[in-house]
Formats: structure tokens, C-alpha cells, sequence
């Protein structure tokens, strides 16, 4: 039985790519756990991550529709446990995720570019919560970075409805970032991470931390949490490599 998560580190950028493409991507258990091994995995050397679907198909088109139709309660709570840990290790992780969705992002496929840091669809993509017609809702964070992502309305109609929208409409939605021509999707992530690979490691780190803590806090104690967060920066190596070359008119050279 083949690996169902391919994992590759090259130069700060790690590569992780589902790879069940006979199966359009879909997020078992196995492949659930694949994937967090692989986040742990990329952890100390990555400072940025890609994650995409093997095949031309499918970016991930959602979790293990024949394993959940057997499923009862304790079953279907410990399977969305799981969704959810994986979910929030790429949320937290201490460097930027961009989800390079390549094809069709369904339920806990939708769910999985939802916790990244950015999305960059191909122009084939088609994105859903369709959870609404198996007579379940998202249940690996869809409600809630959903809503934060694209409004109230949006959300509403896309869970409610179980709608699927291609890439352009998904763009207009603010659900993903940037549309790129399919055979360009690949490259063009592989260039975005690595351009945020050569930024400052720990304060790339802070950033998306405190970027976080907006969606989890309130205004006066996001800005609290934002001064300490500025102020411990300083004296690190970043922030005396950054600050040296701008006064020497250099580009920084980030360790």
C-alpha cells in the first residue's frame, strides 16, 4: 500500500502533496494522520509549506464518504477530532501553508485550504462545503474560517445550498486569493514559497501568530498581544539583520 501523503523539503519550502489521486484526493483517516506526520516532520527546516492533490483531478475532494456512512456518534466524533487537529497544526504552524488547489476542494477538502494562509486556485478549480446533501454540516472548521473568510452571507449560501463554484467565483468570494492557468499552479506556488523562505524565520513566525490571534481575541487585547509580540522581536537576529542592511542599503541576508 503506497503512502497516501508524498512529503519533499528543498531549500526552507516543503511540498506536501495527498496522493491518492484513484481516490480524487480523499481525506481518510490514514491520510489525515499522513498529513500531520508530514507537518511534524517539516517543522524545523521548512519556513514555508505547500499543499496540493496528486493528479489532475482533484486538490483533496473531501473526507471518507464510505467510512462515514458507517459510522455512529463516538465514531463520527473521534474522525472529526482528528479533521480538526490536523486542521489547526496547519493554522498554527510556525511558518506560512499555501494551499495550491489544483482541482476539486470539496468538504474536508475546502476545510483543509481553509486553514492555510493563503489560497491560489487553478483555473480548474471547483470549491464547496457540501456537506448540507450527505445530511451533515462541515465539521472540520468550515462554520467558523468560512464565515471569517468570506462574510456572513457567503457562508451562509455556501453551507445551506452545498454549493459548488469554480475558481473565478470562488475569487469574487474572497474564499481564494489569486487564479493562475492550470500548468502554471505548481510553479507559481513553488515561487510564492519561496519567496516567503527568504523572509525573517521568527518573525514570519510572530506574524502569523498575532495575524491568528485577530480571529480569537478582541481589538484591545489583540493590541496587547501585538506590542508584546513587536517588542520581543527585538534583539533577535532577524531584526538586527533586517534593520543593518536597510541602513547599509543592502538586501538581508536572513539565516
Amino acid at each position: 500500500m503506497s503512502d497516501p501523503v508524498q512529503l519533499s523539503l528543498d531549500d526552507g519550502v516543503a511540498t506536501i502533496t495527498i496522493d491518492r489521486p484513484d481516490r480524487l484526493n480523499a481525506l481518510d483517516g490514514a491520510t489525515l494522520a499522513a498529513v500531520d506526520d508530514a507537518l511534524e516532520t517539516a517543522r524545523e527546516d521548512a519556513r514555508a509549506v505547500v499543499v496540493t492533490g496528486a493528479g489532475e483531478k482533484a486538490f483533496a475532494a473531501g473526507a471518507d464518504i464510505e467510512r462515514m456512512s458507517e459510522m455512529g456518534v463516538e465514531a463520527a466524533e473521534a474522525y472529526c477530532r482528528q479533521g480538526h487537529a490536523v486542521m489547526n497544526a496547519i493554522e498554527t504552524f510556525p511558518a506560512p501553508v499555501i494551499a495550491a488547489v489544483n482541482g476539486y476542494a470539496f468538504g474536508g477538502g475546502c476545510e483543509l485550504a481553509l486553514a492555510c494562509d493563503f489560497r491560489v486556485a487553478s483555473e480548474r478549480a471547483v470549491i464547496g462545503q457540501t456537506e448540507i446533501d450527505l445530511g451533515i454540516v462541515p465539521g472540520w472548521g468550515g462554520t467558523q474560517r468560512l464565515v471569517r473568510l468570506v462574510g456572513d452571507e457567503t457562508a451562509r449560501r455556501l453551507v445551506m445550498f452545498g454549493e459548488r463554484i469554480d475558481a473565478s467565483d470562488a475569487y469574487e468570494a474572497g474564499l481564494v486569493g489569486e487564479v493562475v492557468a492550470h500548468d502554471d499552479l505548481a510553479a507559481h506556488a513553488d515561487e510564492m514559497a519561496r519567496e516567503l523562505a527568504a523572509k525573517p524565520r521568527f518573525a514570519m513566525a510572530a506574524a502569523k501568530e498575532a495575524l491568528n490571534q485577530a480571529h480569537e481575541m478582541g481589538q484591545r487585547e489583540g493590541l496587547d498581544f501585538e506590542r508584546r509580540t513587536w517588542s520581543s522581536l527585538f534583539g533577535t537576529d532577524d531584526q538586527r539583520e533586517g534593520m543593518a542592511a536597510f541602513l547599509e542599503d543592502r538586501e538581508p541576508d536572513f539565516a
